[in-house]
């Protein structure tokens, strides 16, 4: 399981320190894609092969099911840790998040979140003055 806050800066060829702790759960191979809230999301293969199932049974003839898969895999990479334990974020998947320097880099249980500093920042501040609204929403999921 992922969790945690952690900082870290991107560097000029698009390389971030991928934090300690997350590395062994992630593996030495790993898949980056879109996320959702402008975000970046990290899987360890067996749980992107988990998610790859779920996707493929979604009907093809909905057009949000096409629209979501087509979005979520053709920004689909596969990462590999160099020896500092870094991977390099291709240029594509930077720019939708929005990440230029400094990066959150989130544990979120069975994924990791990457956003763009300021983004997070924001998404924390609103999510904190709600975050009493969204447990009580939870209820609906029995949480």
């Amino acid at each position: 399981m992922f969790m945690g806050e952690y900082s870290h800066n991107i560097d000029t060829k698009g390389r971030i320190i991928v934090p300690s702790k997350f590395r062994e759960d992630l593996g030495d191979q790993f898949v980056i894609t879109r996320g959702l809230d402008q975000c970046l999301f990290a899987y360890p293969m067996n749980e992107w092969h988990l998610l790859e199932e779920k996707l493929k049974k979604l009907p093809l003839t909905k057009k949000d099911a096409r629209a979501f898969t087509r979005f979520f895999f053709s920004g689909a990479v596969e990462c590999e840790l160099d020896k500092q334990g870094r991977i390099n974020i291709p240029a594509p998947l930077r720019k939708y998040a929005d990440i230029e320097k400094e990066c959150s880099v989130i544990g979120v249980s069975n994924r990791v979140e990457f956003w763009a500093a300021d983004n997070w920042n924001s998404f924390v501040e609103e999510s904190e003055d709600s975050f009493a609204e969204i447990a009580e929403n939870m209820i609906d999921f029995d949480f």
